[in-house]
């Protein structure tokens, strides 16, 4: 197992469940991918816990669900936030508490009684369009929409302006890309996932504690309890496919951390941007699909500041809070409302743990620049934490999430690969199923592993998502009228 993030935990743990031998190699210190921990010591000799960021566990993430019940049957790791509040430069606001479970009635309250749906813009959506977007099956939306980009979509059903920087961008922008460097049937399928999909809502669960110790400490624990080896620290040097003199005996050497490790198969888990190194160093693997890898694109630079204040934020404030229509904040986490860890310190010391997120920034940007930037937004979002001084500040300038442009959904990398011995996870695989995000990274762990165990005649695991395809039937129907009608009219 070629990386230790939440795809390759979840290979590991479902290959191990059939008696499988597994070694998981992770080039970091600690196990969790972009959701690891690690120890510093802030100057008041404090000692936490930093990580790269706030991630919201949605309720429609089944196989992620599954793979921590692995360890934590009742999820007692995870808390629920109440609310998922937005906020816009302007002043708009709105909230997803309280809206009726089931589709499409949710996604009608939403429109009542927000702010950010007046009825007169409404009355302007173009419906033809829109029904796309109730006509969602997957992979079938990918055909109609990858090529389109997803503002332009949104240009198309003539979506409230209001509503489309409120609710869509702070959405699309968690795919770490700006709108319109991301692709329209990934819009769909998200407003699927989240709305007329699932009965599940846009609320969500957040870890009790910092991620190792509510998440990935216990599940390496259960995985060590299986047998799987898990090794820190280790980076991987090369894979060679190889083919013993008998027939007989491992197909794959990997070298990490100056060790040799022979294997039968092979998942590569990294991320993108390790994906493409590991490419560049693998032997005896098809050219073509190694080509593929080594083009795989990376979404542009985030970053995240934590910043422990010396007095509390205002006692309203949410745990979370998304932004939209300022120049570079994306999100707002006050952490000691909701993790341990933060809440001990701020009560010990009279202050706060506030953490910022800035997406899809410019290539090269001046990482001290974007600091001072987000800690000004944040000053005109929370206006109290303008007098606040900062006890210590941690941040974090990364590029190593996938990008999934227009056009592109051809071009990624599927669990499947030309040699039967390998298989790819990871949250930027393409899976033909509507999963997002965490979710997807789960899903083709387990799905890499279910390949793997196929071809050894061993039972696989159940995967779980949302509906494929529109629950709505009428509206499936009225989309299809409306989509051939167009068609109609362009070849006239």
């Amino acid at each position: 197992m070629v990386g230790g993030g939440i795809a390759g935990l979840a290979a590991a743990a479902a290959l191990a469940e059939r008696g499988v031998a597994v070694t998981v190699l992770e080039r970091e210190e600690q196990v969790g991918g972009r959701l690891r921990g690690w120890p510093t010591t802030l100057r008041d000799g404090s000692r936490v816990t930093m990580s790269r960021g706030f991630h919201a566990f949605f309720r429609q993430y089944y196989n992620l669900r599954a793979l921590l019940r692995r360890a934590d049957p009742g999820l007692d790791a995870l808390a629920p936030l109440p609310d998922y509040p937005l906020v816009h430069a302007g002043g708009a606001r709105d909230g997803f508490t309280g809206l009726p479970p089931a589709p499409p009635w949710n996604a009608f309250a939403l429109a009542a009684r927000s702010p950010s749906f007046p009825v007169r813009e409404l009355a302007r959506v173009n419906t033809a369009a829109a029904a796309q977007l109730l006509d969602v099956d997957v992979p079938g939306v990918y055909a109609r929409l990858d090529r389109v980009a997803a503002p332009d979509l949104l240009e198309a059903v003539r979506f409230p302006a209001s509503a489309r920087h409120l609710a869509f961008e702070v959405f699309s922008r968690s795919f770490f890309a700006d709108p319109r460097h991301l692709s329209a049937a990934e819009l769909a399928v998200m407003f699927h996932i989240y709305f007329l999909g699932s009965a599940e809502g846009l609320l969500f669960d957040v870890p009790r504690a910092p991620f190792p110790r509510a998440l990935w400490d216990p599940l390496a624990d259960r995985l060590r309890g299986l047998g799987v080896w898990v090794r820190t620290g280790a980076r991987v040097e090369g894979i060679a496919a190889e083919s013993p003199a008998s027939g007989a005996g491992p197909r794959f050497a990997v070298w990490a951390a100056g060790e040799r490790h022979a294997c039968d198969a092979v998942v590569l888990a990294a991320d993108v941007a390790g994906l493409r190194a590991l490419a560049e160093r693998m032997e005896g693997a098809d050219p073509a699909w190694l080509g593929r890898l080594k083009r795989l694109p990376s979404a542009p630079p985030f970053l995240v500041s934590r910043l422990w204040l010396d007095r509390p934020v205002a006692p309203s404030r949410p745990g979370f809070l998304g932004t939209a229509g300022f120049p570079t904040l994306d999100n707002v986490s006050v952490l000691d409302r909701f993790e341990d860890e933060a809440a001990a310190w701020a009560a010990r010391t009279g202050g706060s743990v506030v953490e910022l997120h800035a997406y899809a920034l410019p290539a090269g940007s001046d990482e001290r620049a974007e600091r001072a930037r987000l800690l000004a937004q944040l000053h005109r979002v929370y206006p109290e934490t303008a007098r606040a001084g900062v006890v210590d500040e941690r941040h974090e300038l990364r590029a190593d999430c996938p990008l999934f442009p227009p056009g592109g959904f051809t071009e990624r990398a599927t669990v499947r690969t030309p040699d039967p011995g390998i298989a790819v996870a990871g949250d930027h695989v393409r899976v033909d199923l509507p999963v997002a995000l965490m979710e997807r990274a789960a899903t083709s762990g387990f799905l890499a592993a279910n390949t793997l165990l196929a071809g050894w005649g061993l039972p696989g695991h159940p995967v779980w998502t949302v509906p494929r395809r529109g629950r709505l039937a009428p509206a499936r129907a009225y989309a299809r009228w409306a989509r051939s009608g167009a068609e109609r009219r362009n070849d006239g």
